[in-house]
């Protein structure tokens, strides 16, 4: 190694660093790029195999030539575009300046551990992306603003729910069903685009990150994994319906 630092240490920061941005929705090859970068900042070379819960790294001193080997599970954590984005460039600084890893800690920990976007500006934001997707559906204002209602009630619920660590297939089709039935109410207006405030106020759940990294991951080889999150996503969207179709079992009447 080009540093005093320990071989084992840099090994498990780099294993970790994966790991976690793994677990935040980065898709493959980024995070195998972002390590062998930090693992040649250090002198080391890294080889890595990904799987949906786990991943496998290898990673070999270029002057000893000795070898270490590390599975790693991957934690779930909210999706994050910032963590992606900071994590990415903390890789480049540590290539271009070569930081000895205390500090390269101290940066990791202080992105990691900043705090998230308060929830209830999440909710708001997303509330209103899933009213603009009614409109963008010819909805009308009154269907726009029942949306917006069902679409805070029914992430409230989900965000409630993971927080207690509920199975992510169950939350998905309880704040599908939930969502969609506060979105329900529209049928009681004349003359009110209620179908299309039923079907968009679900939408806020579309796993587009899993779609987006698996058919990213399959594109750029890394197959298994690619098919696992393509899995994963349309199980997601066949729990989304199953809330959705528990609703119109109810309201099917109102909307024939």
């Amino acid at each position: 190694m080009t540093t005093d630092d320990s071989f084992n240490s840099v090994c498990d920061f780099i294993a970790e660093y994966a790991a976690h941005l793994m677990g935040v929705g980065v898709h493959t090859s980024r995070v195998v790029r972002n390590s062998k970068r930090i693992g040649e900042a250090f002198g080391v070379k890294v080889q890595m195999c990904a799987f949906y819960n786990n991943i496998m790294i290898s990673i070999t001193d270029d002057e000893t030539h000795e070898i270490y080997n590390k599975v790693i599970g991957i934690s779930s954590h909210s999706i994050s575009f910032e963590h992606n984005s900071e994590l990415s460039a903390l890789s480049w600084e540590i290539y271009d300046y070569h930081l000895p890893l205390n500090t390269i800690k101290e940066k990791y920990r202080k992105i990691v551990e900043a705090p998230r976007i308060h929830p209830l500006f999440v909710l708001l934001l997303v509330g209103f992306a899933n009213a603009s997707f009614c409109r963008l559906f010819d909805g009308d204002g009154i269907s726009m603003a029942i949306v917006f209602s069902a679409t805070l009630i029914g992430l409230y619920l989900k965000q409630q729910m993971l927080a207690k660590h509920i199975n992510s297939f169950i939350v998905f089709i309880v704040s599908a069903f939930v969502a969609s039935l506060a979105a329900s109410v529209s049928l009681i207006f004349k003359d009110t685009t209620s179908s299309t405030a039923i079907a968009t106020s679900v939408l806020y759940l579309v796993p587009g990150v899993p779609l987006i990294n698996g058919m990213i991951d399959i594109v750029e080889g890394h197959v298994l994994i690619g098919f696992s999150r393509l899995t994963e996503a349309a199980l997601l969207i066949m729990c989304i319906a199953i809330g959705l179709s528990f609703t119109l079992i109810m309201v099917k009447n109102s909307l024939i």
